[in-house]
């Protein structure tokens, strides 16, 4: 059995969090392999989460340090930290949102044996960025840098046995007084208005706008955050959101606030909830996108941006997938050798978010039926078993055979005893 470490955030609360347990879950699953964890830090998320959640097994893997090579080596991470540590190395990454990544990505790579991302968005990003080096005197190209090794996609399979329609009002929406919801689920990033990545401002503006001096408007449902789940950070989200609604003229629908951290279980509730009729993403780019894939699960319509990530496994004929433009990054969101400003992503047709939110709002049930039919693509095509069988034979197919190092057995030699003189 070949020995693999993981080295990953495995503990914390963040979405690379979520993805490092799916895919060392998966890894164990397969029966193949000796799964050590190494767990990491990513970012300010805070621990906790494996024994919150009672991941005994889980936590029964994470050792203290390297002590030995292993066969396989997997990185979950961003590129520019993967190093190649194991006999065997993989780096497994969301990838990027944009159409470009940074030189620093591309060499980091390089430094693996094989790459694993999760969408054919991200595997065209990292094929299609490539830098020229110059010699500083003559401006000469030197060397090309691109992407020189393998890459292939696992997606984020869903867990049907935490996503799925159980038709059940157990979440508390008591103090949301209308029935026809839409819901975003985001974090509210850096950028001016209209520019950060998840387009949160633009979504309740374009709502705002949409659904203005109706006679009986629909709600929007906001579960984002900024930096945290603190009462100073809900308290600055409305702020921006009443800064928002005195940029439009006329009677305003409702917009609300969920603030803070909820379980899977609660998530689900969320999405089940006969409140909660469609959810919106006017996001700018996704390396995959994980909310959407969930709630499609659950059989609701979905209103999102046509391009990155999540047309991986949102259909155009059962979901409304907005049309627009690519354009460059707004430098109040760019992230230093992330998210670069000669990159480029997606900004939304205002046409077409209008007429999505009130063609939905109007005919529900033709977009309902259709949801059905999104929500049996997933659930065939990307859950978590099919993840799970993708990955092995992804593995069988790349990783070579690596010789088990045999413990060398010296034989007893029969000397003659010495004699004392």
């Amino acid at each position: 059995m070949k020995s693999v470490v993981v080295s990953c955030p495995i503990d914390t609360y963040s979405g690379y969090g979520a993805r490092s347990r799916d895919l060392v879950k998966a890894l164990i699953e397969t029966k193949k392999y000796d799964v050590k964890i190494l767990s990491q830090r990513w970012g300010n998320t805070r621990f906790g989460y494996l024994d919150d959640h009672n991941e005994t097994d889980l936590a029964s893997r994470v050792i203290p340090n390297l002590n030995a090579k292993p066969d396989i080596w997997i990185q979950i991470s961003v590129p520019n930290e993967f190093q190649k540590v194991g006999t065997y190395n993989i780096g497994v990454t969301a990838g990027m949102e944009t159409t470009l990544v940074h030189q620093s990505w591309i060499e980091g790579c390089n430094r693996m044996d094989l790459i694993l991302t999760s969408s054919t968005h991200s595997v065209n990003t990292f094929k299609q960025t490539t830098y020229e080096e110059r010699e500083k005197n003559t401006n000469r190209v030197v060397r090309k840098i691109k992407l020189e090794v393998p890459i292939d996609i696992i997606f984020e399979g869903v867990d049907l046995t935490k996503y799925f329609n159980h038709g059940k009002a157990k979440l508390d929406l008591s103090e949301i007084k209308e029935s026809f919801c839409y819901l975003l689920v985001g974090h509210w990033m850096q950028g001016d208005f209209g520019e950060d990545r998840k387009n949160v401002g633009y979504t309740i503006k374009s709502f705002l706008e949409a659904f203005k001096n109706k006679p009986t408007p629909p709600a929007l449902i906001l579960k984002t955050m900024q930096v945290g789940t603190s009462i100073m950070d809900r308290n600055r989200i409305l702020k921006k959101v009443d800064a928002l609604r005195k940029t439009v003229k006329g009677k305003l629908p409702n917009v609300y606030l969920m603030h803070g951290e909820l379980s899977d279980t609660q998530v689900n509730d969320l999405y089940n909830h006969p409140k909660v009729k469609v959810m919106v993403s006017h996001t700018k780019g996704e390396g995959y996108g994980r909310p959407l894939a969930e709630f499609a699960a659950i059989g609701k319509p979905i209103i999102c941006s046509g391009w990155s990530g999540h047309t991986d496994f949102l259909s155009r004929d059962h979901t409304v997938l907005i049309g627009g433009e690519l354009r460059e990054v707004h430098k109040s969101a760019t992230q230093k050798d992330m998210i670069l400003a000669e990159a480029k992503w997606f900004y939304p047709s205002d046409a077409e978010v209008a007429k999505a939110y009130k063609e939905t709002f109007k005919h529900y049930k033709k977009y309902a039926v259709l949801a059905k039919q999104q929500s049996k693509l997933v659930k065939d095509n990307f859950s978590y078993d099919k993840m799970v069988t993708l990955l092995d034979a992804v593995l069988d197919t790349n990783v070579p055979e690596i010789p088990e190092q045999v413990s060398l057995t010296l034989p007893k030699l029969n000397l003659p005893k010495l004699e004392k003189i």
